[in-house]
């Protein structure tokens, strides 16, 4: 199973959009999906008492996906030079060590600018390695991520689906042949 963490707590954000399109690549290829969207992290979550103790719903519905996949695909945006701080916070709350130690994960970067959250995901690289996760170095950047979408919130370039579609394809692989390492 891959884990599709959309990385952004903001009402109707891309992230979420990306995330939705790269779980349905994975669902085409028979793989079981789980979509962790940060703006449906329950409430309590975010409070200092979520470091202890966490509410059900947060460990049923994030934390569980998480320990129970195969991968993980992270699709963030860049927001003030980094990853947002709800992003960062969400790996805080998840149990250490085994939430990365030996598992794979991808990237897909997004901005509104020129860059296509290259420094976001290098900064997030640099985290999970911390963590002793494997990092799969097919990464996908989109700049100017608003131009990527039709009016009803598609994927309107061809270029990007085959991108993302190869990253999904070969993440597939890489996962599972990790898996058979571990």
């Amino acid at each position: 199973m891959i884990a599709v963490i959309s990385g952004s707590n903001r009402k109707e954000n891309n992230s979420l959009k990306l995330a939705r399109h790269v779980a349905g690549l994975y669902r085409a290829m028979d793989e079981e999906v789980a979509l962790l969207d940060l703006n449906l992290l329950p409430e309590g979550s975010l409070h200092p008492q979520g470091y202890g103790e966490k509410p059900e719903a947060l460990q049923s519905d994030f934390i569980d996906p998480v320990l129970a996949s195969d991968g993980l695909h992270i699709v963030v945006p860049e927001y003030n030079g980094s990853f947002p701080g709800v992003l960062k916070y969400f790996i805080d709350l998840l149990p250490f060590p085994e939430s990365f130690d030996c598992r794979p994960v991808a990237f897909i970067g997004h901005s509104g600018g020129y860059y296509g959250a290259l420094r976001s995901v290098e900064q997030l690289q640099m985290v999970f390695a911390y963590r002793n996760a494997y990092l799969f170095n097919r990464r996908v950047f989109i700049p100017l991520v608003s131009k990527v979408f039709d009016s009803e919130g598609n994927l309107k370039d061809e270029d990007l689906r085959s991108r993302l579609a190869l990253q999904a394809g070969k993440f597939q692989a890489f996962a599972r042949a990790i898996k058979t390492l571990v």
